[in-house]
This record gives structure tokens, C-alpha cells and sequence, in this order.
């Protein structure tokens, strides 16, 4: 597995290495129960502290992406992960359902609504960016 972080970003660099393990598991190139790189290891490849890779590790754990195992490694549980993440855009849809139903209610069309939505993503991104 290759991962490449980017100091320059200004993102940190643990976030940066969760977000390359997400994307390699929900791409399919990491399955469920595959072995990550041990800690420092993957620390010494990258050139980073071993901190760092214990800290995204451990998010990637409380999100239920990994599963960390004590003197054996970090194995991928995308399976419990794919319910979790159904779960949470079924919940997702019901609640965006609802709000544009009240907003039907107060008279916007769909047009406005979508621009509302849109507007609001991109205002999001823009945060999030900053």
C-alpha cells in the first residue's frame, strides 16, 4: 500500500493519511481484513512521527474503519463500516426528505430548494477550507 502526504497542504498530516486510507477502502484497493502497515513502519516510510500514524489509526478505529489489535496490527473492517455507512445516508435521505417536504410546505419550489442545497454545500466547502 502507498500513501504520500503533503506537508505543504496546510491539512495535518494524520488527516490527510485517514482520508488516503477511506479512499483506498471504499475503492476497493483495501478489503475487509486486510493488514495495514505496522506503526513504524508506515511512520518511516512517510518520514513522519510515529504519533501521527498512531493518531489517524486510532479516528479510523472510533470510526469503525479499522480494527486495532494489540501486538498484531490494524486490519480494515470495511464490511461493519458499509452497514454503518448505509445506515447513516438512509438516515441521511429520511431527514433531507423531511426538511424538503417543510420547505414544499413554505411555498419554495424546487428549484429554489436545490440552489438552497447547493449554496449550502458549497458555503460548507469553503469553511471547511479556511
Amino acid at each position: 500500500m502507498f500513501f504520500k502526504l503533503t506537508p505543504t497542504t496546510g491539512q495535518p498530516l494524520y488527516l490527510q493519511l485517514m482520508q488516503q486510507i477511506r479512499h483506498a477502502a471504499e475503492s476497493g484497493a483495501l478489503q475487509d481484513g486486510d493488514q495495514l502497515p505496522g506503526i513504524r513502519t508506515l511512520a518511516e516510510e512517510l518520514v513522519v512521527s510515529p504519533n501521527t500514524v498512531v493518531k489517524a489509526y486510532s479516528e479510523l478505529e472510533h470510526e469503525g474503519l479499522l480494527e486495532l489489535r494489540q501486538g498484531s496490527g490494524a486490519f480494515v473492517t470495511v464490511k461493519r463500516r458499509a452497514r454503518s455507512r448505509t445506515d447513516d445516508v438512509h438516515e441521511a435521505r429520511r431527514r433531507v426528505g423531511e426538511l424538503i417536504h417543510a420547505l414544499r410546505e413554505e411555498g419554495l419550489r424546487e428549484d429554489e430548494i436545490r440552489r438552497v442545497f447547493e449554496a449550502e454545500l458549497l458555503h460548507a466547502t469553503e469553511v471547511v477550507r479556511r
